[in-house]
């Protein structure tokens, strides 16, 4: 072990697909549906949405400006974790601790209530503070929980948020400014995200159909994953990272893939590995025309066809700052070796790893280069593949261009 090594030791997961890491890692191998149809998000227009239906904590921080569902979230995944947490802290103290969480919403939701009810009667509701919405809540949440002094702040880059949170937890136990990070991402459902990308004419009616000719947009969805970070060789390595802001559009991604081929790239030559390493890609796949079309050319350039890849987007519906977070946490899963044999299985010569299937109408969208999606009765194309799964990767592309590939390693 180097002193750059870095490792995501646990791992604290809940999103409409379940309630912790281990149900996650079993209903991923089922083709189930687990969007809610409502319109209590949405005016009227009832739409599939990724709702976490679980009991929460309860938060017992006094202050109103804790007292948020988002918060509420981030203690459920936290709560997974915290023996090892516990220990962390007591072995590096608090100083040494640092919380980054990525997240687009905070407590939005409970000042869209509130702001309603002054604009009706012209009183704020005394639960209200500002507090409950800014960026930063969440992980000033955490850090005043625990009692840790290291750094404590929030990145909010839309969809690549939680992804970018664990990245700079890297960063941070690599300059030696941390012996120990709580990374991650959290994001709840409120109305802003919802009518926000309805606007964007962005949201599908129907279970999002990522890479199909009939997709037609996104499944908004809520969730949370919290990794304790350190370089202590458990759990799984952080092997690459490759970031990027190509800046092409304010909410389109650039045709060309230009940056997802950049940042796929970087991650490939920061962990020190050729494309023909990875095992397993979990694909942005946001269903959107423009993502799916620019993720195919990224990826077919990078990775050519073989490489097997699925968009778990249709079982959690797009988290959006915590998506980057949730899907990292699906590669941990499967260098664990934690999802159920049943999914997907290599050819009958090699050692069975287990892969998220791609769940779609299988109507291949024939302007797009074929990538290897992870079909129920999936075989490889690929006969020289290394097994077991010893790498894989996470795109997550957000607003902007603000691109980022994470590649998770097993640890040797």
């Amino acid at each position: 072990m180097t002193s750059s090594t870095c490792y995501l030791n646990a791992l604290g997961m809940l999103c409409a697909a379940g309630d912790c890491a281990t149900s996650i890692a079993k209903n991923l191998s089922t083709q189930q549906n687990f969007m809610t149809i409502t319109d209590a998000y949405s005016n009227g227009t009832a739409l599939p949405l990724g709702l976490y239906h679980g009991e929460l904590p309860q938060i017992t921080l006094p202050d109103n400006k804790w007292q948020s569902r988002n918060n509420q979230f981030a203690l459920a995944a936290l709560n997974q974790i915290k023996p090892e947490v516990t220990q962390a802290i007591a072995q590096y103290g608090a100083d040494r601790v640092g919380v980054i969480i990525g997240t687009s919403t905070s407590g939005i939701a409970e000042s869209e209530t509130a702001i309603r009810q002054w604009a009706q009667t012209g009183n704020v509701p005394a639960y209200y503070d500002y507090g409950l919405q800014e960026m930063g809540a969440t992980a000033q949440f955490i850090g005043t929980l625990l009692g840790v002094r290291g750094p404590t702040y929030s990145i909010s880059t839309a969809c690549s948020s939680g992804a970018k949170a664990l990245a700079s937890a890297r960063r941070l136990i690599r300059a030696g400014i941390c012996d120990a990070v709580i990374a991650g991402g959290v994001d709840t459902l409120c109305k802003l995200t919802v009518q926000g990308f309805s606007s964007l004419e962005a949201v599908s009616e129907t279970r999002c159909n990522p890479f199909s000719k009939h997709r037609e947009g996104i499944n908004i969805g809520e969730g949370a994953a919290l990794f304790l970070v350190t370089n202590k060789p458990t759990g799984a390595e952080l092997s690459g990272v490759g970031e990027g802001s190509d800046a092409h559009h304010i909410s389109a991604p650039d045709p060309t893939g230009a940056g997802a081929i950049r940042c796929m790239s970087a991650a490939l030559q920061d962990a020190g590995i050729d494309a023909d390493a990875v095992g397993y890609v979990n694909l942005h796949g946001t269903a959107t025309v423009l993502n799916d079309t620019m993720e195919s050319i990224a990826m077919h350039q990078v990775f050519g066809s073989d490489t097997p890849c699925s968009s778990t987007k249709p079982f959690t519906g797009h988290t959006l700052g915590a998506a980057g977070a949730i899907e990292a946490g699906i590669c941990w899963l499967l260098l664990q070796e934690a999802l159920p044999l049943s999914i997907a299985k290599m050819t009958s010569n090699m050692t069975t790893p287990t892969l998220p299937v791609h769940v779609w109408d299988q109507e291949q969208d024939e302007t797009l280069p074929t990538l290897n999606l992870v079909t129920p009765d999936f075989v490889t194309k690929s006969t020289t593949r290394a097994a077991p799964l010893h790498y894989a990767l996470s795109n997550s592309f957000a607003f902007g261009g603000n691109n980022i590939s994470l590649i998770l390693g097993r640890i040797k």
